[in-house]
């Protein structure tokens, strides 16, 4: 495996200081995230007999609030929202519940994404599916088309959150160990008991006015700032005999530069190239520990209207070491061929060498 970059390799050392959790801070955020949340969505509901135009945008920044609220999730999975390891569970479980992702097998997968980013031969478990031009050239038809249709960004941004959110997430993964299958069923139980009283309460017309439109714009929201703070084009990816951790997290990791107002509500997730650096650090602290290391704000920025580019980014070019589109595969693999046919006439072209007693 490549060494990283001595500069690169200080850096953790740089962020270390702000790895560390305030109490204090993490129940501040819980009360400004859930309190709102909760206020949201039954005013959502109270809405509902004025007009479902108000409802609408009352539930489009609802939200945006789950979406702060799986920011909290996920310093749960990561240990480093509470001091308490049991903390950190029982509150990962309970927002488990509201953004429906199971802790355990969320917390076990996100930890194989973290070990593996940018790693060409250990894909497959916690990230998108990702193919390099040279694979995509040598797949069958069918798998083309399985990978286009994946990649669709209608498919991956509004199937996506119902095939991952309400179908993937309910079920146990091959191989999960007895503590993930628990929480799973704890979680999917625990799921169905607050949507059933939700609608006993005001029936389930209202409910699911209310709760489809703060789970879809959520979901979406959720896959995109996933996708798109690893599919820029200048990224980074390597095979594992040329792969560093650290690189993988500083350039494989985009910095996100959000309005600020979106930046609170992602819970600074934007800051990803710290996160991947060190997940240890609380969301709270992702900021400072970005304005304390000047090489780290020297990562990739992209903003709301650059990060608009990657949606067209499909495959892995290795030769060029960037993100390009399929008509861009396209180009490459019929250039790449072309030189191959050309080099085989060539070889035939030449005259045979004469071998000895002819």
């Amino acid at each position: 495996m490549a060494k990283p970059d001595n500069k690169l390799s200080s850096l953790k050392k740089n962020v270390a200081p702000y790895e560390e959790i305030d109490t204090k801070a993490s129940i501040g955020q819980l009360l400004n995230t859930l309190v709102p949340l909760i206020l949201l969505w039954y005013a959502a509901y109270l809405s509902l007999s004025v007009s479902y135009w108000l409802t609408i945008p009352i539930a489009v920044i609802a939200s945006g609030f789950v979406v702060r609220t799986f920011i909290i999730f996920h310093d749960c999975t990561h240990g480093s929202f509470f001091k308490n390891r049991r903390a950190n569970r029982i509150l990962g479980t309970i927002t488990g519940v509201i953004t429906l992702c199971p802790y355990e097998q969320w917390k076990n997968t996100h930890a194989i994404h973290h070990a593996t980013s940018s790693n060409l031969d250990k894909r497959g478990i916690g990230d998108m599916w990702v193919l390099t031009v040279e694979e995509y050239g040598a797949a069958s038809f069918w798998q083309r088309l399985y990978y286009r249709v994946y990649r669709n960004p209608i498919v991956m941004f509004v199937l996506g959150p119902i095939a991952i959110f309400l179908v993937s997430y309910r079920f146990n993964r091959k191989g999960a160990r007895r503590k993930e299958k628990i929480s799973n069923y704890i979680t999917n139980i625990s799921i169905v008991a607050l949507y059933a009283v939700l609608c006993w309460a005001i029936g389930w017309q209202a409910f699911l006015l209310v709760q489809a439109p703060i789970f879809m714009v959520s979901g979406m929201l959720g896959i995109w700032l996933f996708y798109v703070q690893h599919q820029f084009e200048e990224t980074y990816y390597e095979h594992d005999e040329e792969w560093s951790y650290i690189n993988a997290a500083v350039e494989g990791s985009s910095y996100y530069k959000l309005p600020k107002v979106l930046q609170w509500i992602t819970g600074n997730i934007g800051f990803h190239h710290v996160h991947h650096l060190s997940p240890k650090v609380p969301n709270y602290n992702l900021e400072k520990a970005h304005e304390a290391a000047p090489p780290l704000q020297k990562a990739t920025t992209i903003t709301l209207k650059t990060s608009l580019k990657s949606i067209r980014f499909r495959l892995w070019d290795e030769e060029k070491k960037l993100f390009v589109t399929f008509k861009d595969a396209r180009r490459s693999l019929r250039t790449s061929k072309e030189s191959v046919l050309e080099k085989a006439e060539k070889n035939l072209a030449s005259p045979r060498p004469r071998v000895q007693g002819e």
